[in-house]
């Protein structure tokens, strides 16, 4: 296995393997922990991590440093994907949404991964789920349809 670094917003993460897209949670912890140290004023720092298995499945999933403590997003595992523009984007929207209504640290980093997923498996890069199916999916309910 052939590791390199990665630059993420001028930060470089040692440790992943652009080859395989296996992502090792600690080498993005220790990229934050030296972001936060840099720049000691930053409240919150999230970053997905995406693991590209093939163009059309992916392995999905996100961190967050929040007031010194770290939480881990749920993993979604060979997730299909329909169209991967915007992930990032319906993961921050997700995160955000958290943050602004006072959800708690781990809520809002879970509404970031499953709006993220979400969006992903539909085409285009908005998102057209409702906020009933983001927090049933954010809270570990699958994907089946609701009527």
């Amino acid at each position: 296995m052939r590791k390199t670094s990665k630059k993420y917003s001028g930060t470089t993460v040692e440790g992943v393997d652009v080859e395989k897209g296996k992502l090792d949670t600690s080498a993005f912890k220790s990229m934050v922990n030296r972001v936060v140290k840099d720049y000691p004023n930053i409240k919150v720092v999230g970053t997905t991590l995406r693991g590209v298995k093939t163009a059309l499945v992916n392995d999905w999933s996100a961190i967050m440093w929040y007031d010194g403590t770290f939480y881990d997003g749920p993993s979604y595992p060979n997730l299909e994907i329909e169209d991967r523009v915007g992930g990032g984007d319906g993961f921050a929207s997700g995160f955000a949404y958290g943050f602004l209504n006072g959800a708690a640290p781990q809520d809002c980093v879970n509404l970031g991964v499953a709006h993220g997923a979400l969006l992903m498996s539909t085409r285009g890069d908005t998102s057209q789920i409702t906020l009933e199916e983001l927090v049933h999916i954010a809270g570990g309910g699958s994907a089946r349809i609701k009527r």
